[in-house]
């Protein structure tokens, strides 16, 4: 069966945890630009978690479902209808078919991940079904959702849970609402970290740069002050991925996303850690962001603690659904 897109949105596209392997070919990740919030709502609603579902930049999003399914959301702060009623970050909703999904503008934050039992059946392209925009390949046709189009979705064989009701329980909220007012992004050092002298390393780590209307899935630009380098040299175009921050000739940071290119000649003075790369996809213009150094072990560290509490949540979902 399918949804309707009924209103698309201003940049609506179908993703899922990403295009893995391909890199070297230069074939950038994509997928969810918080891959973990994609996780969790699949796992609310049974599926399995790299299943694809749908990335909502900024809200606007209307979907109609044809037949019944389990739906689940995470992401911004966004206020999110059906019909009357509204559904939470992180709770659970059975959708009759007919029911209408609507996503109003984001308040904090600026995207959110829904996820559809059964996930969505558009193509695999190099073992994805996450669209790239800027390739043109993946997801539907390649590029982002339209008013009018029908989005598949593979069969589900329906649920005992009742009619149209919503969840009373819910996912952690830190991991269905990351979006922060004052984000802080923690970062370890990147390899070109000392070719920065004390005065702009501390203007980094102490001042908040303004996010710039210029970013987008490629990656955040950021205004305010320029961090120059000591000398200003030629590099060698080296691997880059999401999380890096690369300083380019203006002086101006970038820290790229999902749809990041694979290399890149500007310096990078560090690197966003994965845990925090949900607050780093919620970022939109005019955001203060400050960065704050820490070690690569406790980069690790809260990385690991994250999955250890993702496979408890798994087990306390199988025993809500025994």
């Amino acid at each position: 069966m399918n949804a309707v897109i009924t209103r698309a949105g201003f940049l609506t596209s179908v993703q899922d945890l990403g295009r893995t392997g391909f890199r070297q070919f230069g074939v950038s990740t994509s997928g969810a630009l918080d891959s973990f919030a994609l996780r969790v709502a699949n796992l609310l609603v049974g599926n399995d978690e790299g299943a694809a579902g749908i990335e909502i930049t900024l809200g606007g999003l209307q979907l109609r479902f044809e037949d019944e399914r389990i739906v689940a959301w995470s992401g911004g702060e966004f206020d999110v209808q059906i019909g009357s009623r509204a559904l939470p970050a992180g709770h659970v909703a059975h959708l009759q078919g007919g029911d209408e999904l609507k996503f109003g503008r984001a308040q904090i934050g600026c995207r959110c991940w829904l996820a559809i039992s059964g996930g969505i059946d558009v193509p695999h392209v190099l073992r994805s079904r996450s669209a790239d925009l800027r390739a043109n390949f993946g997801g539907l046709e390649g590029r982002a959702l339209r008013d009018e189009d029908v989005i598949p979705l593979s069969k589900w064989p329906g649920s005992p849970t009742p009619a149209t009701a919503i969840s009373s329980w819910s996912a952690p909220h830190d991991w269905v609402s990351p979006a922060r007012r004052g984000p802080l992004l923690r970062f370890i050092r990147g390899i070109d970290w000392e070719r920065f002298n004390a005065s702009t390393l501390q203007r980094f780590t102490s001042e908040a740069f303004p996010v710039s209307p210029d970013s987008d899935r490629m990656g955040v630009r950021f205004d305010g002050s320029e961090l120059k380098r000591e000398v200003e040299t030629d590099l060698i175009s080296e691997a880059v991925a999401p999380g890096t921050i690369q300083v380019p000739p203006s002086g101006k940071p970038i820290l790229l996303l999902g749809d990041c290119q694979t290399i890149g000649g500007y310096p990078k003075i560090a690197h966003v850690i994965t845990v925090d790369l949900g607050i780093a996809a919620q970022l939109r213009a005019g955001d203060g962001v400050r960065f704050f150094e820490v070690s690569l072990q406790d980069a690790h560290r809260l990385l690991l603690e994250r999955e250890r509490d993702l496979e408890r949540f798994r087990i306390g979902l199988s025993l809500q659904r025994a």
